[in-house]
């Protein structure tokens, strides 16, 4: 019998289904991590507007609180806070030593444990309605790490023109030496996923954090790829030094040498 060479497929063959990528799970917790120093005005206020801000696709949130030697009644209000808000977990850090904003997001970074961590002052300069916009692109995975920025395109207090030009500088300095091009490397809100923080260990004591935070996202790498660095305008009410504002012209100069000194070691 002749046959054309061709075979006849078996119907009864069981089919392979094909082979697709597993879903990530869901992000369900966001860490807020809170450094305070002499807060006693404002922190009760600001902590009451984070827990009160809904966050998007059903997230939950702990805060951890850090506070760095504070010499008002910040820790005695800090003690206090959980209790007023009992659905939320707390962790509460007292340092006996004031080390800087960077040692106190250091000890606040290792009790973190959310799929998202973000920072927030203390204060009211950053208003905590924009967390929506700064978690969307990490929670449709299209970014690792979101900058907020203070000068595209959200309403900002008019203040003080030479710590602008400061900034300016910085951010185009850093970004030479990153490769990044921010428009606000010395913004406070700045929200990465859990794969990035629990890879960056914190150096810097005092406001050269922020630079140190740019330099390591930019050198980090993720299953061989860069992150994904994302940056979205934030509103800001910035502080005059009467109102409390700490950060002054001898942070903008160790800033200068922060940039330089994590671009080229770790």
């Amino acid at each position: 019998m002749k046959t054309d060479g061709s075979a006849k497929s078996d119907s009864t063959a069981p089919l392979t289904p094909p082979v697709t990528a597993a879903e990530p799970p869901p992000m369900a917790l966001l860490t807020i991590l809170i450094p305070v120093y002499n807060e006693e005005k404002y922190l009760a206020a600001v902590v009451k507007k984070v827990v009160d801000q809904p966050l998007p696709n059903g997230l939950q949130r702990e805060i951890v609180m850090v506070n760095d030697a504070s010499t008002d009644n910040t820790w005695e209000i800090m003690r206090e806070l959980p209790a007023h808000f009992s659905h939320v977990p707390f962790h509460l850090i007292n340092k006996t030593v004031n080390q800087g904003k960077g040692a106190a997001l250091r000890d606040g970074w290792a009790r973190a444990s959310g799929d998202i961590l973000i920072i927030q002052d203390a204060d009211f300069e950053y208003d905590p309605s924009d967390y929506p916009k700064l978690l969307k692109p990490i929670i449709e995975r299209k970014a690792d790490v979101v900058f907020g920025s203070r000068f595209i395109g959200e309403p900002h207090r008019v203040m003080y023109f030479w710590h602008q030009l400061a900034n300016n500088f910085l951010t185009t300095l850093s970004n030479m030496l990153t490769n990044l091009n921010l428009t606000d490397m010395e913004v406070c809100y700045k929200a990465f996923s859990r794969d990035v923080y629990r890879n960056i260990t914190i150096k810097s004591p005092r406001f050269g954090v922020e630079p140190e935070l740019t330099a390591k996202v930019a050198r980090l790498r993720l299953d061989g790829r860069h992150v994904r660095v994302y940056e979205t305008g934030v509103a800001y009410a910035g502080r005059t030094y009467e109102e409390g504002k700490k950060i002054g012209w001898k942070d903008a100069v160790s800033a200068v040498f922060q940039i330089i000194r994590f671009r080229f070691f770790p």
